[in-house]
């Protein structure tokens, strides 16, 4: 019989936390589409002499993802989290099952998470909007030319993440990785989001490039459009890459 997984993230907590002023189980296992072999993802809010730190163990033979904070620690990965315009530990917060909750602790930093998500990401600096436009325009570019296959599929991939990140910041909504990025991207825009990521599907498939091509080239439209002939950067001392321009 299979160990019930919030049963299993309270005995750890519980065990190896007994002084916790909050425990949230996020993930999967909060939104009641856990698996037999679904981690645990737990957010756990200590005392101020704790360490803040991310860990991974296994625990009654199941994978399990820590996320243990203190109270500063707690505000310090937030605002990292929306400079970065993910907002990851916010949404475990807003959205999990608060297991302990010490004098109201937990309360406290979910109101704290739920008012960063209300307020939305910083938007990208113009120049760094540029750079992207610039990044997203050569990779259609490559797209469109692409003989090989297996380079048009490393383009498309790029062009996706790329074209979700500008779509993303045009609508003022947090961006994802991995199988974040559909998630986020269908809430910044449902019917764009789908196109673009239907185009992906179609290309990988297919190998036809025109719909991630149109599509993309329609967000591209949003936010300035296609951007070559005109681009310049000065150097700075360290190399910045179309593929991981940063919010300066």
């Amino acid at each position: 019989m299979t160990p019930d997984p919030v049963d299993q993230a309270r005995r750890l907590v519980c065990g190896r936390f007994p002084s916790a002023l909050a425990m949230i189980l996020a993930g999967s296992t909060a939104a009641g589409q856990a698996t037999a072999s679904s981690d645990l993802d737990i957010a756990v809010l200590i005392g101020d002499g704790g360490e803040t730190c991310r860990e991974t163990i296994r625990f009654e033979g199941r994978v399990v993802e820590l996320f243990i904070h203190t109270r500063a620690g707690l505000v310090d990965l937030f605002a990292a989290d929306v400079a970065a315009r993910r907002a990851v530990l916010q949404s475990m917060y807003a959205t999990g099952l608060v297991l302990v909750d010490t004098n109201g602790e937990g309360g406290r930093a979910r109101a704290l998470a739920e008012a960063d998500l209300r307020e939305g990401p910083p938007p990208l600096e113009p120049e760094t909007v540029e750079t992207k436009r610039y990044g997203l325009t050569d990779a259609l570019d490559d797209l469109a030319d692409a003989g090989d296959h297996i380079e048009r599929f490393a383009v498309a991939g790029f062009a996706l993440n790329a074209a979700a990140d500008l779509l993303c910041d045009y609508q003022h909504a947090w961006i994802g990785s991995g199988k974040w990025l559909p998630r986020r991207l269908l809430e910044a825009d449902a019917k764009l989001g789908a196109a673009l990521l239907e185009a992906h599907r179609h290309l990988c498939k297919w190998g036809d490039p025109e719909p991630m091509i149109n599509t993309a080239s329609g967000i591209l439209n949003l936010v300035g459009g296609p951007l070559r002939e005109g681009y310049r950067r000065t150097w700075r001392g360290v190399i910045e890459s179309v593929a991981t321009a940063s919010r300066r």
